[in-house]
């Protein structure tokens, strides 16, 4: 009859390669989600791309509009994009560490801060710290649609437009390769930092009927289409993250498998080696 530490040695191993399935399937669903995910981000991203160099061209030649004036306190929103569930490795805290900072900071300047959370963990996160968000946003991560762009950003911009808030920024996650994703700030609106030297363009667009009639219609577009590819990065980081996160977990469970099985066997020796004695100490008392 096996010994009471075998028996429990083997539960774990049988516990262990449960685990060990389980992580397996979550690293190949997450993997198999990100070519999808790919496609989309980089159609996004040169939408994005040349909304914002019509954007840029408007900055250049002077047509965008000034921010909203505003008295007393600065008031800042920051759209944090997390996800709703875990086991992606360090995907949601690096981009809460940075959301924290952020939020610092523009408290320490004597602004007013409020939060948008897009995702579970960002709301579960700030409420616990009693930080109540101003509009919370759950099961759009997965595969975000343009229509959940729509509904985030609208309310923001016509608040910005009013006056409202005067400063929106966006914090998620920047989709660079399988193996690099990096935790970024953005902001959205007001303009203030598109016309640079770096990034004027070089004239090529003519504005019909006018620069404004044409930026009024575009701004809404590029916002939507910005927090859009943010969504996006942030959907294919996530895959990324949690399919790295799941083969770690599943090389864990080969390794921890390995020593347990060793163990399982000296166990094994140990016990056969003290039934021999037994049996040979028996026959000597026998014999003598």
């Amino acid at each position: 009859m096996a010994s009471a530490e075998l028996r429990k040695i083997n539960r774990r191993i049988k516990s262990v390669k449960s685990t060990k399935k389980i992580t397996r399937a979550m690293e190949l669903i997450a993997s198999s989600r990100i070519v999808k995910a790919q496609q989309r981000l980089n159609t996004s991203k040169n939408y994005s791309r040349i909304l914002g160099e019509i954007i840029r061209e408007l900055a250049n030649s002077g047509s965008l509009p000034k921010p909203p004036d505003y008295s007393g306190k600065k008031n800042v929103t920051l759209v944090v994009i997390t996800s709703d569930r875990g086991l992606a490795g360090a995907y949601n805290s690096n981009i809460l560490k940075i959301a924290e900072s952020r939020r610092n900071e523009y408290l320490a300047d004597g602004a007013e801060v409020q939060v948008v959370t897009v995702g579970k963990k960002a709301d579960g996160y700030f409420n616990y710290r009693s930080i109540n968000p101003k509009s919370s946003f759950e099961g759009v991560t997965d595969e975000p649609k343009f229509e959940n762009a729509l509904s985030i950003m609208n309310p923001l911009v016509e608040e910005y437009n009013t006056g409202k808030t005067h400063h929106i920024e966006i914090i998620y996650t920047e989709y660079k390769s399988a193996i690099t994703q990096r935790a970024v700030f953005e902001q959205l609106l007001p303009f203030e930092n598109l016309n640079t030297e770096e990034e004027k363009t070089k004239g090529n667009y003519t504005f019909e009927p006018s620069a404004a009639e044409v930026l009024n219609e575009i701004i809404p577009n590029y916002t939507n289409a910005a927090i859009f590819t943010a969504l996006l990065n942030s959907s294919t980081s996530e895959h990324a993250s949690r399919m790295r996160a799941m083969k770690a977990a599943t090389d864990n469970a080969e390794d921890l498998i390995k020593i347990l099985s060793r163990q399982s066997n000296q166990a094994r020796q140990a016990e056969i080696t003290t039934e021999i004695s037994e049996i040979v100490g028996g026959a000597e008392a026998l014999a003598g």
